[in-house]
């Protein structure tokens, strides 16, 4: 039996580099943690697909069985979950993020 909160999921990871799954909009956002990863990719100059979970309760119910994660912010890139708010900030810290973006 088909999903299509699943299928909308993987199609969005697949369609774009980054995918940030996050509280509100970057015009809008709903979470510190949120605000914190949009500005992030922002400030870097890189492209990323929002996908507002407070205005997609489907997918906020879908996606942490799909990726094995329970919070959000969830950073996708290259189809990967590369984690959340925390993580992401310390893997540009370390330069991790921009090698793994190429930037």
């Amino acid at each position: 039996m088909s999903n299509p909160t699943l299928e909308r999921i993987e199609n969005e990871i697949k369609s774009h580099k980054v995918v940030l799954f996050v509280k509100g909009t970057p015009e809008a956002p709903l979470c510190g943690f949120s605000a914190a990863t949009m500005e992030l990719f922002q400030k870097m100059g890189v492209p990323f697909q929002v996908i507002d979970i407070i205005a997609n309760p489907d997918i906020r119910a879908v996606l942490p069985e799909y990726s094995h994660w329970p919070t959000f912010p969830q950073v996708f890139i290259d189809g990967k979950l590369i984690g959340g708010c925390d993580i992401v900030h310390e893997m540009h810290e370390s330069g991790e993020l921009q090698k793994l973006l190429k930037i």
